[in-house]
């Protein structure tokens, strides 16, 4: 018998009998100590829902009609307008984490507590990695790599990500994600360059690059995950993406993405379950999400190298 083992939850074994509200509970008061949930949020903005639920997806030319036409005659009514959308039905998803620990192998009197916490960050860079995937999908950019490095200027080719962005969607982004190795090339480019404005941008932490670029909020992605039994691969790696969210409670809000989550019966965002054996027991995770691009105007993308600048 193998364990520690975690597998996909089998449905059959959730009942009520095994249902854990103290382990239940600990996911509220639980603090990530990767912060993979701070950043999910701020790629897609959860958003609490049954579990099945509608959204309008907005004709996004409608927010930026202008008339010169609104000024009412006397005995006259307003001109009379409508904003509609297209109807979306979606439903969250089950998800869960299952893992046998033996009795023989556990430790200390807090030893379910740390495995359902080692379930919940597992269960969360999996949501991390498919928001990462679903902001990819909709980010237009160039066919082609930029290259930081030399006389190049990076924080122009952010800002001109922007403006394009903008232009597009009427709304400019108000948040940037850089993966690790592309936070890293831009530091590396500015600070080979004999320049005192130069030496200043590459020591500019996220939230004055956030300023600097009249956004809410710029993060770093440096999470990794296991890719194959020998090799961690950065989530982000050398991209930076420019998109629009909102932490907001909102269905109908103007977000790239979201994340639509239902709370369980209890409240909580997560439920575990604990099927105590005679030698083992297995302690499961689930909760019940959909990530969903919402407004795919306005996302960029650009992927950078090392290289000299043309």
């Amino acid at each position: 018998m193998e364990t520690e083992k975690i597998i996909t939850a089998n449905e059959s074994k959730f009942t009520a009998g095994n249902y854990s509200e103290a382990l239940t509970a600990f996911t509220v008061g639980w603090s990530d100590p990767d912060n993979i949930a701070e950043i999910l949020d701020f790629i897609a903005p959860p958003i609490p829902v049954g579990r099945r639920f509608e959204f309008k997806r907005s004709k996004n030319a409608q927010a930026f009609y202008s008339e010169s036409d609104d000024v009412r005659a006397i005995g006259a009514e307003f001109k009379r307008v409508r904003y509609d959308g297209e109807s979306i039905n979606e439903k969250t998803i089950n998800k869960g984490l299952t893992i046998r620990v033996d009795h023989d192998e556990v430790a200390g009197d807090d030893w379910q507590e740390r495995y359902v916490q080692m379930l919940m960050q597992r269960l969360l860079r999996n949501e991390l990695r498919r928001a990462v995937t679903a902001l990819d999908t909709i980010a237009k950019s160039d066919d082609s790599e930029t290259a930081w490095s030399g006389d190049a200027n990076p924080d122009a080719d952010i800002r001109a990500m922007l403006m394009s962005a903008g232009d597009e969607s009427g709304v400019r982004p108000n948040r940037l994600l850089f993966g690790e190795s592309a936070w890293d090339l831009r530091m590396t480019c500015l600070e080979s360059q004999n320049s005192a404005v130069a030496f200043k941008a590459a020591a500019a932490a996220q939230s004055e690059i956030a300023a600097k670029f009249l956004l809410e909020g710029c993060k770093v992605l440096s999470s990794r995950y296991q890719s194959s039994p020998s090799e961690k691969t950065q989530i982000l790696g050398k991209s930076v993406y420019a998109f629009f969210a909102q932490n907001a409670i909102s269905k109908d809000e103007a977000s790239n993405l979201k994340r639509f989550y239902t709370p369980m019966d209890e409240g909580t965002a997560f439920r575990v379950y604990c099927d105590e054996h005679a030698k083992y027991t297995d302690l499961t995770v689930e909760h019940y999400s959909s990530i969903v691009a919402t407004s795919e105007l306005g996302v960029r993308k650009i992927t950078v190298k090392e290289g000299v600048s043309a």
